[in-house]
């Protein structure tokens, strides 16, 4: 059994105990940015440790979904928002970019010797939910929930 689906449009997520948003360059250097903010927030939000495997989970789907941001959602001059949300049960991590017509694909099995092509499969895997919504004509999110506990969500 998979609870991994990517809706065509996002339910909005419940009322947020905490949440954060920011602004980084479309470059790499911004998306590591981004990956080593959610991890710190993260952990200080939550009192997990840096090592935990939820914290790993969040550093390596922020690093997939900024990454994305970069290199296939970015305009000249535009950044990407890196909005984070703790949830009574999840930390949701959603980055928006300025390409709402470039929307990320279902994720179809890739061949074990693809070597790229695997930052979607990768936030299916770890996250316990992901999707994207696209709620004007400049932007789209791409997000993903991360459980807080070992159960999932």
């Amino acid at each position: 059994m998979t609870h991994h689906q990517l809706p065509t449009e996002a339910k909005p997520p419940l009322t947020p105990v905490r949440q954060l948003a920011l602004r980084f360059s479309s470059t790499r250097r911004g998306a590591r940015l981004a990956r080593h903010l959610a991890v710190q927030q993260f952990t200080e939000w939550t009192g997990l440790p840096y090592d935990s495997d939820p914290a790993r989970t969040v550093a390596l789907v922020t690093a997939e979904l900024a990454s994305n941001a970069v290199r296939h959602g970015s305009l000249p001059g535009r950044d990407f928002r890196l909005t984070l949300l703790l949830l009574p049960d999840h930390f949701r991590v959603e980055v928006t970019d300025t390409r709402p017509e470039r929307l990320p694909p279902p994720v179809p099995p890739q061949p074990a010797d693809e070597t790229s092509g695997r930052g979607l499969l990768i936030v299916q895997a770890y996250a316990g939910r992901w999707g994207r919504t696209v709620r004007d004509a400049y932007t789209k999110t791409v997000w993903a929930e991360v459980p807080l506990s070992a159960s999932g969500s």
